[in-house]
């Protein structure tokens, strides 16, 4: 099988519940690079929310982040390629979902804006430890997070919501959904990723494969949820994660375990180099 780029999640694929990489996982990276074959982390976050356990191994060069709004060459330090929402969609969409009982970030040059009201308040919006630990990370606070839009005048990647309410995200996506412009998916139950058309991880990867002068044919994606639907649909090969939804798993042509059981490692190992069993 002729598979040149392994495009991976990260949450509930990559890396295991507590969000680490496990050294099963990290000798398969390695293995893949070192037979030539181009392993991306392709994930909502931002590419400052990529674990230094992963960007440090060497030969992951590219990276495709907050759902395909980026692809970047981390090694370069360069942007090949974006799809993000205008500043004037994004300050529609933030006064939209304002009335709201959700906690809202925009990603803006690859940092996510927040307000103290959200920031220290994170278990409010049913925020795990592992998950508040990474926001800790990778949010800049600001005063007010519309202002900080206004003001800044850049288009922005990604905007996240974390709902404590399942209604309120019910009746919030009911009516994102109504519009044409943009993209409205999810990784985890409480939360939803808006992007602009374009900015899915499916497409991304396609992109990236050309500029490497690959085919779709020679990639592979493994993902576990909502937001990796794309990606699965449209590389060579598509994994889902048995911890996946059923959706993901209807879409998928192998099924690998869990993100706690060495999965991405065992589908490496079985589909792209032969291993048995």
């Amino acid at each position: 099988m002729d598979i040149k780029l392994i495009a991976i999640d990260l949450d509930g694929t990559l890396l295991d519940s507590k969000k680490r990489l496990s050294d099963v996982n990290r000798q398969a990276l390695i293995q893949c690079v070192q037979k030539g074959i181009w392993v991306v982390p392709c994930t909502g976050r931002t590419v400052h929310g990529i674990p230094e356990e992963i960007k440090g191994i060497s030969g992951i060069r590219y990276a495709i982040t907050t759902n395909g709004a980026v692809i970047e060459d981390m090694e370069e330090k360069t942007v090949i390629d974006t799809q993000m929402l205008s500043r004037e969609q994004a300050l529609e969409l933030l006064h939209l979902v304002e009335p709201y009982y959700v906690m809202y970030d925009p990603y803006i040059d690859r940092r996510g804006i927040t307000e103290p009201r959200f920031y220290e308040h994170l278990s409010e919006y049913g925020l795990p430890p592992e998950l508040q630990e990474m926001v800790f990370q990778t949010r800049d606070v600001h005063p007010n997070i519309i202002e900080f839009v206004e003001k800044s005048d850049k288009p922005v990647e990604k905007i996240n919501l974390f709902f404590p309410e399942m209604e309120e995200r019910a009746k919030l996506r009911a009516e994102l959904e109504k519009r044409e412009d943009i993209l409205v998916t999810s990784s985890i139950p409480n939360n939803l990723e808006i992007n602009a058309i374009g900015a899915t991880k499916g497409e991304a990867i396609l992109r990236l494969a050309s500029h490497l002068g690959l085919s779709g044919n020679q990639t592979m994606a493994i993902g576990d949820g909502e937001n990796d639907i794309s990606m699965i649909q449209k590389a060579g090969i598509g994994v889902a994660m048995k911890n996946g939804s059923k959706e993901l798993h209807a879409a998928a042509d192998y099924i690998t375990d869990t993100n706690d059981e060495n999965g991405v490692a065992s589908a490496i190992n079985r589909l792209v180099f032969g291993a048995k069993g």
